[in-house]
């Protein structure tokens, strides 16, 4: 519905929204939420299968984009491990194998995917959520935020050096459900009455995966991220740009995040 624009850059495929209601057969033991509880079920055979997947981590939960081409292939790696439903008209609808089996191509070995450098800025960061009937109270402040109270694009440093801080806002409506990330002090901006957070009021530290623009052709940028954090059981919310991806680990295990990511680019040499 928007209209054409020289100022809007649009993706050139069509991309559809995956989301995963159980953990398939994910270890009992795990603990962590966010990408870390689908990296192996989910994330990490999709890499494997050489699908391109984009990641949309909300304050209730977690969405994978894929392309609508690669639809047969999803099918097939997963049907192994969940029991895939469409909707159609409201209602869920069983998917078999059989029912895409036209479009299934085998698809070809992944080549070795790049390891892309990380940046951990200082920036602390709230994934937050606002009850829908108290939105219209903090609207005025939430355009500011969005379209008025930012900086310029920065680039990352050729060196691939942390970042001293970043501008990150994320606002997401999905089903009347309303998630945003935002950092601590835009927080402080807000009612706090009306800004709803985990008990605990975790706060959390980013990475941000890419030197330069990542594009979406690329696959395993997810799974080189969420793999080594599932094995250390750490939670993790991950959302992908158009530009970059960017995981929020809590806080206090951010130097063990960074280890771990400098250890597995280190072995990727």
């Amino acid at each position: 519905e928007l209209p054409p624009s020289e100022f809007m850059q649009v993706a050139d495929s069509t991309w559809l929204v995956l989301s995963v209601v159980s953990n398939g057969r994910a270890p009992s033991g795990c603990q962590a939420t966010g990408v870390t509880k689908i990296a192996r079920s989910v994330i990490a055979p999709l890499a494997e299968h050489h699908v391109s997947v984009l990641m949309l981590s909300t304050y209730q939960t977690d969405f994978i984009l894929v392309r609508e081409r690669d639809l047969p292939v999803v099918i097939h790696t997963l049907a192994g491990e969940f029991d895939i439903y469409k909707e159609e008209s409201g209602e869920c609808v069983p998917v078999t194998c059989d029912d895409v089996s036209n479009g299934f191509l085998k698809p070809k070995p992944a080549a070795s995917p790049t390891l892309h450098p990380v940046q951990s800025p200082q920036t602390r960061f709230c994934v937050l959520t606002v009850a829908p009937d108290t939105l219209p109270a903090i609207a005025t402040m939430l355009i500011d935020v969005l379209f008025y109270s930012h900086s310029p694009p920065r680039e990352a440093g050729a060196d691939g050096q942390d970042l001293d801080s970043i501008t990150f806002f994320a606002f997401s409506l999905i089903e009347g459900y309303i998630s945003i990330v935002m950092d601590a002090e835009t927080q402080k901006r807000f009612p706090s009455d009306l800004l709803l957070t985990s008990s605990t009021g975790e706060l959390w530290r980013m990475v941000r995966i890419g030197g330069q623009p990542l594009g979406f052709d690329e696959c395993g940028i997810v799974a080189q991220i969420a793999e080594p954090l599932a094995a250390a059981d750490i939670s993790a919310y991950y959302i992908s740009t158009f530009n970059f991806d960017h995981a929020l680990v809590p806080e206090e295990g951010i130097a063990e995040v960074i280890q771990l990511l400098q250890q597995r680019q280190e072995s990727g040499r």
